[in-house]
Order: structure tokens, then C-alpha cells, then sequence
């Protein structure tokens, strides 16, 4: 074998090794560039999975914070009112219980009828008028307390069987839904509370209902 054939054949697998090599190197690249795109598009779906659910739970805490937001009190039941007479100076106390699981909203004042009266009591603090509202916010499972003077013998009036209750409006002295009647019967003493007597806001405590009514101790 000559020399110059020699070079020739050696040159030749020079050449065939470097193609080898650069197919080589070309396969890996490609089957990087595959991994990488199904590593990408796996991330952006455990992303889009997370952004889903985070979602999901950001409507469900929502939902769940507007179930516990205040609304109206109801009347309920006569056996979520207390009438408690107390002396010097003589009136009566109203306590409201919040039997429900979330706050409330009482306005202004409670609406009594006593008796079979048609009109409910007077207003201590006066009517209320339109962006002039007393408001509370009354705890779940907490009370509400007003306070009723009766130092003169009208305001005293006589003992009562029975009262109905009715809650006030936001704005106006009208009754929002249905009343509720608290009979006396199982007092062991009778309220005494005339016609002329008037009843003050309601109040988060019995002592607050009884300094703005000049009843306190």
C-alpha cells in the first residue's frame, strides 16, 4: 500500500468519525429539548392546577365570610327577652338575646305594646329620622338591653299580662318584620309600665341603657 493511499483512508475515517460525532451530539440535543418541553409544559400545568384551586378556595373563604357578615335581627322567640323590674329610680329593663351563630343589627328602639294596645311606647331619644339611626351590632350569642323609666306613677301605669316586640327599621320608627308576644305569666312579679311611659335605644349593656335613660344606680 502506497503512502498517498495510506493518507486517503485515514482522512476518510477522520471524516466518518466526526459525522458520527456531530449525530450524536445532534440526538442529545434534541432529546434535551424534548425533556425540557415536557418538564415546561408540566410545570405550567401544576401552575395552572394551583392557580385553579388557589382560586377555588379564595370563593369558598368568601362564600364563608359572607355567611358569618351581620344582617337583621330577628324577633325569634319569646324566650329570647327578658323583662327585669329594678328600683331607684324605678323602670324596667328589656335584655334581648342573640340566639343565632353571627352578629346582628338592632336600630334604634324596641317596639312595645303592651297589653292590647295598637300603639307601640313612646320614644325616650325620640324618633329616629333619616341618617340619624342608633345602630349596634349585637354578638352572636350576645345581648342587647333597654331601658324603660318609670319614676312617675303615669309612666307606671299598672301591671302587664303580655307585650309584643317588634323590631325598627333602619331609618324610620315602622316595624320590620314579624313581632313576638312574651307572656308574663311565669314572672314572678308583673312588669308595671303605663301608657305614658317611653323606652330608650337599645344599648350592648344594661348599664349604657340606663345612664342614657337616667335610670342608672
Amino acid at each position: 500500500m502506497t503512502a498517498r493511499r495510506t493518507r486517503r483512508r485515514s482522512a476518510a475515517y477522520a471524516a466518518l468519525a466526526l459525522g458520527l460525532a456531530g449525530s450524536l451530539a445532534l440526538t442529545g440535543c434534541n432529546s434535551h429539548s424534548k425533556k425540557s418541553k415536557k418538564s415546561s409544559s408540566s410545570s405550567s400545568k401544576s401552575k395552572k392546577r394551583k392557580i385553579i384551586g388557589g382560586g377555588a378556595a379564595a370563593a369558598g373563604a368568601g362564600a364563608g365570610a359572607a355567611s358569618r357578615k351581620p344582617t337583621y335581627c330577628t324577633t325569634g322567640t319569646s324566650a329570647d327577652f327578658t323583662f327585669t323590674t329594678r328600683t331607684n329610680p324605678s323602670h324596667v329593663i328589656v335584655k334581648y338575646h342573640n340566639s343565632k351563630s353571627r352578629s346582628c343589627y338592632l336600630y334604634n328602639s324596641p317596639m312595645l305594646y303592651f297589653g292590647t294596645s295598637k300603639q307601640p311606647l313612646g320614644y325616650f331619644e325620640g324618633p329616629p329620622s333619616f341618617g340619624d339611626s342608633q345602630r349596634i351590632e349585637v354578638p352572636a350569642r350576645g345581648n342587647a338591653y333597654a331601658s324603660i323609666p318609670t319614676t312617675n306613677a303615669a309612666d307606671k301605669g299598672t301591671k302587664q299580662k303580655l307585650v309584643k316586640i317588634g323590631f325598627m327599621n333602619a331609618t324610620e320608627p315602622t316595624q320590620r318584620g314579624l313581632s313576638t308576644t312574651v307572656n308574663f305569666s311565669q314572672y314572678a312579679s308583673l312588669p308595671s309600665v303605663g301608657k305614658t311611659a317611653k323606652v330608650g335605644d337599645w344599648y350592648l349593656t344594661d348599664k349604657l341603657a340606663e345612664i342614657k335613660t337616667n335610670t342608672g344606680h
